[in-house]
């Protein structure tokens, strides 16, 4: 397993990650992730014809004895100090596509703000701004 990845595909990995922490991968968020990853500014120099690869990466090393902790590190080495903040709204964009968040993917989203090195506060606020999108009337 590489030691290293590309900013992109550390965002993508935390996106990837949010979706497989419940066991539940689902159509509508993995076509949220693909939205994304074409209509971000983040993303403007990452070809998503390689989307399918970094996700199944991932995907692979979230197998293996030890994957989960080996990604979070991944994605904390890779995302800058300037970006960590998007790192972690796009994991919650993910996480409430469904309108449904799992105990799994709260407690990822604890681990991955520990990642990142997030405040608490700051991590609120980007949770209740993604709630508040996806609320209806």
């Amino acid at each position: 397993m590489d030691n290293t990845v590309s900013l992109h595909q550390a965002l993508i990995y935390a996106m990837v990650t949010i979706t497989a922490v419940d066991a539940k991968v689902g159509d509508l968020e993995l076509t949220r992730i693909g939205r994304l990853v074409q209509n971000l500014p983040v993303f403007k120099n990452f070809d998503p014809e390689r989307l399918t690869h970094v996700t199944q990466e991932c995907a692979e090393m979230l197998q293996v004895d030890g994957g989960l902790d080996a990604v979070l590190a991944l994605i904390g080495q890779a995302v800058p100090s300037g970006l960590t903040e998007t790192a972690y709204a796009l994991a919650v964009e993910i996480a409430v596509a469904d309108l449904n968040i799992a105990r799994e993917e709260v407690r990822f989203l604890a681990r991955l703000r520990d990642a990142l090195g997030l405040d608490k506060l700051i991590t609120s606020a980007i949770e209740r701004s993604a709630t508040a999108r996806y609320q209806s009337a």
